[in-house]
């Protein structure tokens, strides 16, 4: 009887004992989520918390971090729905994806902001971010399986976390669904992960069972994120699942910090809410950068954290300006000194400055030089030549060359800061290699219209003056006396090249290849004639005045009728590049997946191409050939 007294007496401590127990395991609510550290040094930590918590508190191996930076997700946050739409979704899982993505929106925040991407065998973005539930829901009710094969998952995951870096709201969050693994990206699973980790967005991937479907990489894409894997054996518990996800999502804390530890370092992470309870957690933080072979410093991480470091570098810094002024200043005074007192001792000073101005000259002749030897029987290259002849600009065909690509470079380094992407780079810089030539073109044209518009009037002096009884070449002196540039400049360079024992015919049609001017030609050709042949030069010079004049006068009625078809050519063909340039302006989230993905690539090419096509055919309706 004393031994079963014993025993009933044991019981109501064990059971207090087991009540307390229980109650403080109810009462401890807080774990820790994901933690993400491929942000060295900054390590991100999802926590959560019961519902109305305070704002949980972090340590890192037993010191409370500090510079901690907090998002509440219950507040406030952005999230993308990804929905698989891919052939394997046909019918009842769809159906009972859709559901259960409806039943979050149903569910969110009156501050939340959502967005909805389908994908199959491409992203799709369906709305823009929005606080309302409608265009979400219309969106999802519209969804259809893809018509053609294909799960780009890892686009999918670049294409969300592009689209949620130009959100305002700290929390953000993507919630991805597929029942297989990715087959038709571009991108891989390290660059979605960069993707997300660069947005600071949060991966909940959803996974669906099934034949074809591989776990291990949304495990990954979870933990490299800061996010939580789950699975459904069925299609059933997707709306069980979405609710789950709503639920933690409703008070879960994003916590951001710079660690201390090093490259490989495991770091023991404890959150702790005060009331609620404590969760623990280790990480490997910069396991990359180890990997990758990171030299340890030569000092530890606790001494470049410390209070006293950034005073210490400024020191030193300042330290080291001072003393290169100082050095800077005394050799200034030095050579000051030296060239007040050179002129009273008798000795010239060195030009140094113009000697080093000599050198640099000379290596530039002589790389000219050598690169006009090498590409001298290159027909383009003397086809560049020649147009810069036409251009009278005091340049060379080589230092053309040389001007272009660094222009090239130029734009190219423009186009890599702005968007970042090696196609825009490619882009930019090809515009910018071609710009030199363009406006060397466009000197050319502005020249030979302007020989153009004076050749009337100069066969007209040339007609006068041997009338008047002077010989050939006293009318071309006269042309160089009386005349406008460019005539009288390309007559004055043929009278030395008579001058210098070249036959004037030959000089003559030198001048018309040289300028480029058709009617110059059509000229030249008929005095050589006329002067093979015989006759009076100047009647003929009267006659092909007047058929200059004449052509001239119907071109210029021509481009009159054309007026209107030139400039709606000239619209439509700016045009595109002005949208372009707009929207890029005012909404560059936009905009980004036409600069930074494939397809985007393509759709460029494409553009470029029609637009080629295009101008041919505009220039063929409003050209015409005297």
């Amino acid at each position: 009887m004393k031994r079963l007294r014993r025993r009933w007496l044991r019981i109501p401590p064990l059971a207090l004992a087991a009540l307390v127990f229980c109650s403080a395991a109810s009462a401890s609510g807080v774990r820790i989520a994901g933690v993400d550290v491929n942000g060295y040094p900054d390590l991100r930590v999802t926590v959560v918390a019961p519902p109305h918590s305070q704002q949980p508190q972090l340590s890192e191996d037993g010191i409370p971090v500090t510079g901690l930076s907090a998002v509440n997700l219950g507040a406030a946050k952005s999230v993308v729905l990804a929905v698989d739409r891919s052939q394997s979704m046909r019918g009842r899982a769809l159906a009972d994806a859709i559901a259960g993505a409806r039943a979050f929106v149903a569910a969110k925040g009156s501050s939340d902001r959502i967005e909805v991407i389908a994908f199959g065998r491409h992203p799709l973005a369906l709305t823009p971010f929005s606080s309302s539930p409608t265009d979400a829901n219309a969106a999802l009710q519209s969804l259809v399986p893809d018509a053609v094969s294909g799960t780009a998952l890892w686009d999918t995951v670049v294409l969300a976390a592009h689209r949620l870096a130009g959100e305002g709201a700290l929390g953000r969050v993507i919630i991805i669904l597929t029942d297989g693994r990715d087959v038709s990206s571009a991108a891989s699973l390290h660059d979605a992960v960069e993707a997300a980790h660069e947005a600071q967005a949060s991966v909940y991937p959803i996974g669906i069972a099934g034949p074809d479907y591989t776990p291990a990489p949304l495990r990954a894409l979870a933990a490299g994120t800061g996010g939580t894997y789950h699975e459904a054996s069925s299609t059933a518990q997707l709306a069980s699942i979405y609710a789950s996800i709503g639920r933690v999502l409703s008070h879960s804390w994003s916590l951001t910090y710079a660690t201390r530890a090093r490259p490989g370092d495991t770091v023991h992470l404890l959150a702790s809410v005060p009331g609620a309870g404590r969760a623990e957690d280790t990480a490997i933080v910069g396991t990359a950068a180890a990997e990758a072979g990171t030299q340890p410093s030569l000092l530890k991480a606790s001494t470049w954290a410390a209070a006293w470091m950034p005073y210490a570098v400024a020191a030193v810094v300042g330290a080291l300006s001072l003393l290169a002024c100082a050095f800077f200043f005394s050799s200034r005074k030095g050579q000051w000194v030296t060239g007040r007192l050179e002129p009273h001792l008798g000795r010239k000073r060195p030009a140094t400055k113009a000697r080093r101005r000599r050198g640099r000259e000379e290596l530039r002749r002589r790389v000219v030089a050598f690169t006009e030897r090498t590409l001298a029987n290159v027909k383009q290259f003397r086809a560049l030549a020649r147009l810069l002849e036409r251009a009278d600009l005091p340049l060379r065909a080589a230092e053309l060359l040389y001007v272009s690509a660094g222009s090239a470079v130029g734009a190219a380094i423009v186009g890599g800061l702005i968007f970042g992407s090696l196609f825009m780079t490619l882009v930019f810089a090809a515009v910018g290699g071609a710009a030199p030539m363009l406006y060397v073109r466009h000197k050319a044209r502005s020249r030979i219209k302007k020989f153009d518009n004076q050749l009337p009037d100069l066969l007209i002096t040339i007609s006068a003056s041997l009338k008047a009884g002077h010989s050939f070449r006293h009318a071309i002196q006269a042309v160089v006396d009386e005349g406008a540039q460019p005539t009288s400049k390309e007559f004055s360079r043929v009278l030395s090249e008579t001058q210098l024992g070249a036959p004037v015919d030959q000089a003559l049609n030198d001048m018309a290849e040289r300028v480029g001017s058709k009617n110059l030609s059509f000229v030249m050709t008929a005095v050589t004639i006329q002067r093979q042949v015989g006759g009076s030069l100047a009647s003929l010079f009267d006659g092909v005045a007047e058929t200059v004049r004449q052509r001239q006068h119907f071109a210029r009625k021509v481009q009159g009728l054309t007026a209107m078809g030139r400039m709606s050519a000239y619209v439509l063909l700016g045009l595109p590049f002005f949208i372009a340039a707009a929207v890029t302006v005012m909404n560059p989230s936009y905009m980004s997946p036409l600069y930074h993905s494939s397809t985007g690539h393509m759709l460029i090419l494409t553009m470029f191409a029609m637009i080629g096509v295009g101008t041919l055919i505009l220039k063929k309706i409003v050209a015409f050939r005297g």
